[in-house]
């Protein structure tokens, strides 16, 4: 003889309630990606067009002649390898630069103790509040003095050090178990190979992040390339695509094919970081 279960009263009504909730946030999560999507949508379509067809199609967001000539015509009227290649350089090295500085200080504030230490790590912290814009002047004034001007040097080295970033790091080592570094202790390892062979993979979520956005903002960077560079051979990307508004018009077609040109790297390298992201949370041996 079969058993027949009863399901309280309100138990379906509370599945149909919690399906609705899920169904609404995918909705509203799926428009906001669309709204967000569009001008990228849009921009990659408008330098696929001729220079004719933006203003007399302008809400379009194809085509209606696909012009792949224009990706050619780019690189006809500047150098944007050039304007490409002195990117990556300053990004990649800012890059570095930043992973290894701010790496050793979050480290250095998680980990050690020395006197001091919290009134330094919130004075280091103090420095968020203070605008990029208002350092400029001053660090215009340093290159000046150390002979970098027009230099990617003047660029990479201010790139370097984030506060942003230390406090990130920072925050993220004090989650890994002290277990881990007195077992290492143990056997024998010393300061540097703690570091470099516990803590460093561990924080590979965090360091990705971290090489994200510096990337972004290195890569984006319009002000400081406009005021420490000036010749040609050493613009960046930003400073290239300015090229393309003239003082009466402007070749929108080739400025949108400059521009989606210009984020191919940026898309590329955070979709191949999402990976230490997922392996950041297959992590189990963290939490014990």
């Amino acid at each position: 003889m079969a058993v027949k279960t009863v399901t309280p009263a309100g138990y379906d009504a509370r599945q149909q309630l919690a399906r609705l909730r899920k169904i609404i946030a995918y909705l509203v999560l799926g428009i906001g990606s669309m709204i967000m999507i569009l001008p990228f949508i849009w921009a990659v379509g408008a330098s696929l067009k001729t220079y004719s067809e933006i203003f007399t199609n302008p809400y379009s967001l194809f085509p209606k002649r696909w012009m792949f000539g224009n990706y050619l015509q780019v690189f006809k009227v500047v150098p944007f390898h050039l304007y490409f290649l002195n990117t990556l350089k300053i990004t990649f090295f800012s890059v570095l630069g930043t992973l290894i500085t701010c790496a050793v200080a979050a480290y250095s504030f998680a980990r050690l103790r020395f006197p001091g230490r919290e009134q330094i790590f919130m004075a280091y912290l103090a420095t968020l509040m203070v605008p990029r814009q208002v350092t400029l002047i001053p660090t215009f004034i340093l290159m000046k003095w150390l002979g970098l001007l027009d230099n990617h040097l003047s660029l990479i080295l201010p790139g370097m050090f984030s506060a942003y970033g230390t406090f990130l790091l920072r925050q993220f080592f004090l989650t890994i178990p002290h277990e881990l570094e007195e077992a290492a202790i143990i056997d024998g390892c010393g300061f540097f190979r703690r570091f470099s062979l516990i803590i460093i993979p561990l924080a590979k979520p965090a360091l990705a992040t971290l090489a994200i956005f510096t990337m972004m903002n290195q890569w984006n960077d319009f002000l400081y390339p406009m005021v420490f560079l000036n010749s040609e051979q050493n613009r960046t990307l930003t400073l290239g695509l300015s090229i393309f508004r003239g003082d009466v018009d402007v070749q929108w077609n080739l400025l949108m094919t400059a521009a989606t040109l210009s984020l191919v790297p940026v898309v590329a390298a955070f979709l191949s970081a999402q990976r230490f992201f997922v392996e950041g949370i297959a992590m189990t041996g963290l939490k014990g």
